[in-house]
């Protein structure tokens, strides 16, 4: 097959090469109004179309390199003592799969455990290119399934006004779940 960024020959759907050069990661800092900590790992910009990709079948592919090279990494430094578990945004699948779900599985280390499938939204409208005000109007309104564990990382693709978040992290909250920070692959604020 082509790297769909050189179109040189690849084993892979993005090459070592464009992963190296184009998909290197750094860190984002960013807070929510709550003053939770989100961590983000691109500019959305840098990687908008790659985004794109997501409700089609070479998504799952593209969300793995992306997760690969940043996820995996923060999850294998990951050196705070206690356990975590890591729940996705709405991990339940769409098309034929689900792409939060499959950054949530490159967090697997010996400090978080992902598990999946519990924090639904029951309203999915799409907020792609919606005001913040539309999004506040309307909620995802989120159903949390029952887990035991207490301390929580919170996972998304990409974080634009940072209402999903923030009313995922007051869900979890509500429950009694402590919520450590949440991880994004980029942020829309990232100039």
């Amino acid at each position: 097959m082509r790297c769909l960024m050189c179109e040189n020959l690849s084993l892979k759907h993005i090459c070592k090469s464009c992963q190296k050069q184009y998909l290197t990661p750094s860190l984002y800092k960013r807070y929510l109004e709550d003053g939770t900590l989100v961590l983000s790992f691109y500019k959305y910009h840098e990687i908008k179309e790659l985004l794109h990709t997501k409700h089609t079948d070479i998504g799952f592919y593209i969300y793995n390199i992306l997760a690969q090279n940043s996820l995996k990494k923060f999850a294998g430094n990951f050196s705070i003592e206690d356990k975590f578990v890591s729940i996705a945004i709405d991990d339940n699948p769409k098309q034929k799969y689900s792409h939060t779900a499959v950054l949530n599985r490159t967090l697997h280390s010996s400090r978080i455990k992902p598990i999946y499938n519990r924090l639904i939204a029951k309203n999915s409208v799409s907020y792609s290119g919606k005001s913040k005000a539309f999004r506040l109007s309307n909620p995802r309104n989120f159903q949390l399934k029952a887990f035991k564990q207490k301390r929580v990382i919170l996972l998304d693709d990409i974080i634009t006004t940072g209402t999903t978040l923030l009313e995922a992290v007051k869900v979890l909250k509500a429950s009694g779940k402590e919520v450590l920070l949440c991880l994004t692959l980029c942020d829309v604020s990232q100039k």
